[in-house]
């Protein structure tokens, strides 16, 4: 798997995680919404670099000028409901994108471990297109993989690209042993832990419910 972890240069980037971590400043959930969608942004412009270009002629009111431009099939598929400001912002960025949603949730049990349950699923064709699949909180990494294995029953893409916000070391170990070897994740910020229960130390919390409100 390639890893770009966008948060080891140094960049405005950083602001808008520390924004997202801060305990007084994500109270406000529009703020923090708005912090994901541009992180987003970033990550698909990072990304747009390693798209295959072909040369194509503009005609502008005063001539003509030859550009570099991307062709190539996306799909980008969100896990809900904390995947859509992160949908949002690449979607600012590719505005021909096909998309995707999937729900992808943890089943807790009453010893306290959990699975992943995948239920609601709505896709176009992904069989030989460049899938980017979007979760902000890559924690355990059991959520990808099961989402991932869902969305083959669509076609199996011929590139796979990660987009997530905060991930742990483990979370990424995980997938990186169950995706596709040339998996690219694209991640804004790396956290060493998780708790007992499956969260990401420091982390910043549940991301849904910072970006739309508790659920019961």
């Amino acid at each position: 798997m390639y890893i770009h972890n966008i948060g080891d240069t140094n960049s405005i980037l950083n602001t808008f995680i520390a924004e997202i971590r801060d305990q007084s400043i994500q109270k406000d959930s529009m703020r923090f919404r708005r912090n994901i969608e541009r992180m987003g942004e970033i990550l698909a412009y990072e990304m747009s670099k390693q798209l295959p270009y072909k040369s194509e002629t503009v005609t502008t009111p005063l001539g003509t000028k030859i550009m570099q431009l991307a062709h190539e099939n996306l799909v980008l598929c969100s896990i809900l409901r904390a995947g859509l400001p992160l949908h949002q912002g690449v979607l600012n960025y590719f505005d021909k994108i096909e998309n995707a949603f999937i729900s992808a949730y943890r089943k807790i049990q009453a010893n306290g471990d959990f699975d992943i349950r995948v239920e609601y699923f709505a896709s176009p064709s992904l069989q030989d297109k460049i899938l980017i699949l979007a979760d902000p909180m890559l924690a355990t990494g059991q959520s990808l993989v099961s989402t991932y294995q869902a969305l083959l029953s669509h076609g199996t893409p011929k590139e796979l690209h990660i987009f997530a916000v905060i991930g742990s070391t483990e979370g990424i170990a995980y997938i990186e042993k169950h995706l596709p070897k040339d998996t690219h994740l694209w991640i804004a910020t790396i956290d060493e832990m998780l708790s007992d229960h499956g969260y990401i130390i420091p982390g910043l919390g549940d991301a849904g419910d910072l970006a739309f409100g508790d659920k019961l």
